[in-house]
């Protein structure tokens, strides 16, 4: 049997990257995926990809910084399914680096990284309950949300926000039988990793980056997109249905020194 046989996720920014590595693997576990993305063509290329290999999903465009269009999206999960086993909130920004942000760029960053998860789990909260004890919630953080980046000042804030609202939500939701995580990726190698390196020119970042990994990060290499979307799979599946309340780097040792 597939692990997420006849279930019902949700996965936010699954256009690309992680968020679409994570549908992929999904629809293959035998979940209907909606695909939600800012992008709705790649949404859309996410769900041509599902549907190319057996797979069911549907696309949709959402902007997590907006409310309406989140409580829009429940509303057609409501209509459709009736129910929700696994809701991945994934959408998430580097934000403005140092100490020179503007208020609206800090209000954008919490928008996208924090608010967006709250609000999420709040219009999906009684279809999660309908779940029968095996609803979900993934919350992406990042390791930094884990320990401080002098750079991501306000990716660190808004990150360790993630890493509270699920610990939080673990405690809330556990009597509905709802288990909520955080999930901690360290360097990835997606199409928004280059927007951390600030500041350098562009025919020198893979430079940087591959110093900055050396450096940084023990296994030597960024993660795959792949390699996260296998641990939220586990977060999602009841392989943990044990776990809940926990923040999991995700890190090649990084936070481990």
């Amino acid at each position: 049997m597939k692990r997420l046989d006849n279930r019902v996720a949700v996965i936010t920014a699954a256009g690309s990257g992680m968020g679409r590595a994570g549908a992929i693997l999904f629809a293959r576990e035998g979940a209907h995926v909606y695909v939600t993305d800012i992008d709705l063509a790649a949404a859309e290329g996410t769900v041509k990809a599902i549907r190319d290999a057996g797979g069911s999903a549907s696309a949709h465009r959402v902007d997590v910084t907006r409310v309406d269009e989140l409580r829009a999206l429940f509303d057609i999960v409501r209509n459709e399914k009736g129910v929700l086993h696994v809701l991945w909130n994934h959408a998430g920004v580097p934000g403005a680096g140092g100490l020179n942000a503007t208020e609206a760029e800090w209000d954008f960053a919490m928008n996208a990284n924090t608010k967006s998860g709250y609000f999420g789990i709040q219009f999906a909260h009684d279809l999660l309950k309908k779940a029968g004890g095996k609803g979900s919630i993934i919350c992406t953080s990042s390791t930094s949300g884990l320990v401080g980046s002098p750079l991501g000042i306000m990716y660190s804030a808004a990150k360790g926000g993630v890493v509270l609202l699920a610990k939080a939500m673990a405690l809330a939701l556990a009597a509905d039988g709802i288990r909520c995580n955080a999930l901690c990726p360290g360097i990835v190698d997606t199409p928004m990793l280059p927007t951390f390196f600030r500041g350098v020119p562009a025919d020198q970042v893979e430079k940087i980056k591959g110093d900055f990994v050396k450096a940084n990060f023990p296994l030597g290499r960024a993660c795959q997109p792949e390699e996260i979307a296998s641990a939220a799979l586990f977060l999602a599946c009841d392989d943990s249905s044990y776990v809940t309340g926990i923040a999991l780097p995700v890190d090649g040792g990084y936070t481990a020194r």
